[in-house]
């Protein structure tokens, strides 16, 4: 059985290469860190199951989903089956019933990813990878419904290894760092991977503004406006200062408004962001 895995995070890539290589009639084709490479890897690799992360940034599991169809609908080829490998434990049951082979929550067990293997042998004898494939496109928004109530209850970041679930009410503000951004709660700070714009648009409606190129910051946090040589600067609970873009005021007017706050001149330490 041809094996290919799609996700963003190199650690759960090396995991789940090393588990399958413990497992028996089990060939890794391609192992692969971007939903775009993998798409065209499926395609010129042909296999028989895809193991598929549902939260990539640029395109996520769901976007690999659709453009699988449309490839089996153009060539009239037999499409893998799909499993989802992720760190949503509250999708399982809306998967099952749309279409995948399997869902399996990181970090991933060998005996688990044993019993999913022995689940697609038995979907790949009865042939019915295309009406699987068909039935999980038609029921892609109430996945994409299911996750969105998931991420506005909490995110799931892994630290030293391990999984850890954050409230997002609990996050103060967030700041871009490269192809990473870096949680800020108060005294504790998490690095992701992922990009601000990214979760600016999946944070919205939970609260959260863009009030710079590289920062979001949490609405419910803000307790002041400082304002210091032209500068612009939100003030958040516990003393940490967001520089404001030039670009972004807009959005301190809205949140100063909602709240009704008031600038400051002076007092508190300065995170050091810049102001572009």
């Amino acid at each position: 059985m041809r094996v290919l895995i799609i996700d963003d995070e190199q650690l759960a890539l090396s995991r789940l290469s090393n588990l399958l290589g413990r497992c028996a009639d089990v060939e890794l084709v391609a192992a692969v860190d971007d939903a775009a490479r993998g798409i065209a890897a499926i395609a010129r690799l042909r296999p028989d199951v895809v193991l598929l992360d549902i939260e990539m940034p640029q395109l996520d599991g769901f976007d690999v989903v659709e453009a699988l169809a449309t490839q089996a609908e153009r060539s009239g080829s037999s499409p893998p089956l799909i499993a989802f490998v992720t760190a949503f434990p509250q999708f399982a049951v809306e998967a099952f019933e749309t279409g995948a082979i399997d869902f399996v929550c990181k970090p991933v067990r060998l005996p688990r990813l044993e019993k999913l293997l022995d689940r697609a042998r038995s979907a790949l004898a009865a042939r019915d990878a295309s009406e699987r494939l068909r039935d999980l496109r038609a029921n892609l928004g109430q996945l994409r419904e299911t996750t969105a109530c998931v991420e506005e209850q909490h995110l799931w970041v892994r630290h030293r290894g391990d999984l850890i679930r954050i409230r997002t009410s609990d996050i103060q503000w967030i700041e871009a760092q490269a192809s990473y951004v870096n949680l800020h709660l108060g005294d504790r700070s998490f690095l992701v991977r992922n990009t601000i714009g990214s979760l600016a648009d999946q944070l919205a409606p939970l609260g959260y503004s863009r009030v710079h190129k590289s920062a979001l910051v949490n609405d419910r946090k803000v307790v002041g406006v400082k304002t210091t040589s032209g500068q612009v600067s939100l003030v958040l609970e516990g003393g940490a200062e967001v520089r404001v873009g030039r670009k972004y005021r807009e959005a301190v007017g809205g949140i100063t408004g909602s709240l009704g706050l008031a600038g400051t001149e002076g007092a508190g330490p300065s995170a050091g962001r810049p102001s572009r």
